[in-house]
């Protein structure tokens, strides 16, 4: 297991799809091994403070390879303190960080503000910065590439007079935001009105555990959005679809299914596609033989329902001689 005690961390997330944030870190944690106990987290607020179960060994590298996965999560923090007021806050940073002080002396640094629901001037900006001048640091101050970022954290009720909380922390690794401009649909070569976005399909992909040495399949499968995220964290993936338009695609130019992994370098991670019907499918076992099934099943809005088959039950049942054998179309 990854190991990343000692110090508790805080993550700052991102607000949309606030309901799958919290599964999408337990999912991560999960699909990384690291262990850790959410101390702090609710729909309402961008700060999820976690305590990892093991000592603080490796703590940076199991950060990263934990953070840099997440959709939903901007970046992730060691907790240096945290106060309802900035006196409460200093007194937090002395409990919490005084041992660690020393390592970043000379190191060069900026502070950062992140006041969520909240303003501040540049004046005021600097005189909360300057308010941890007791923290003996002689390095350099360097407003780009420094060695280390400080980032003070406030929350704030709507059009509160003050923060209702404060925290500080120092910056570790950043999230997997990038993914999902990467992958953004509209650089994409080969896209259709039912192309699930981005965003959501690599935050599916997370949520499903997606990785390397496993497989996985969607049935409606379109324009391969979910493939491509799974494929993307490593899975090798398949899928098929009703309508056989969408999985031939156009031979020229690339757009279809091939030329999307192609476009980004994913093309040993998509087996094939097919066309069938997910009421009559053919991939039915009596053992499990998939890691993972993904989809956006049809309901009817952008495009219209369809199933094999006929309204009339008893059509289509004719018995097919081929040569005097039985036999299917």
């Amino acid at each position: 297991m990854a190991e990343i005690q000692g110090m508790d961390h805080l993550i700052r997330m991102v607000q949309v799809h606030d309901t799958f944030r919290r599964p999408e870190i337990e999912a991560l944690g999960s699909v990384t091994e690291t262990k850790f106990e959410i101390l702090q987290y609710l729909d309402d607020s961008p700060i999820c403070i976690i305590r990892p179960s093991q000592p603080q060994q490796r703590t940076q590298q199991a950060c990263r390879r934990f953070l840099k996965r997440s959709v939903l999560s901007k970046a992730i923090y060691e907790l240096w303190g945290i106060g309802t007021t900035y006196p409460e806050l200093h007194e937090d940073v002395h409990r919490r960080s005084s041992h660690l002080w020393d390592l970043y002396a000379q190191s060069t640094f900026r502070f950062d503000i992140d006041s969520y629901q909240g303003k501040r001037s540049s004046e005021s900006q600097r005189g909360i910065i300057e308010s941890f001048n007791y923290l003996p640091f002689d390095g350099e101050i360097k407003m780009h590439h420094p060695s280390q970022i400080f980032c003070v954290f406030e929350e704030w009720d709507h059009k509160a007079p003050h923060p209702k909380r404060v925290y500080l922390g120092r910056w570790i690794a950043d999230g997997g935001r990038e993914m999902v401009r990467h992958y953004d649909l509209k650089k994409r070569n080969y896209i259709s009105t039912t192309s699930m976005d981005s965003e959501l399909a690599l935050l599916t992909a997370n949520l499903s555990l997606a990785g390397p040495n496993k497989l996985f399949y969607d049935p409606f499968v379109g324009t391969g959005s979910f493939p491509i995220a799974c494929a993307h964290f490593g899975a090798t993936t398949l899928g098929s679809d009703i309508d056989g338009r969408m999985v031939r695609g156009m031979k020229i130019g690339g757009k279809n299914i091939l030329g999307n992994f192609e476009q980004y370098g994913l093309r040993e991670k998509w087996l094939d596609g097919f066309i069938a019907d997910l009421t009559h499918t053919p991939v039915r076992k009596k053992k499990r033989w998939l890691d993972g099934i993904v989809c956006d099943p049809p309901y009817g809005v952008r495009e219209g329902l369809k199933v094999l088959g006929h309204r009339d039950p008893e059509r289509g049942r004719e018995e097919v001689l081929v040569n005097g054998k039985p036999s299917h179309l």
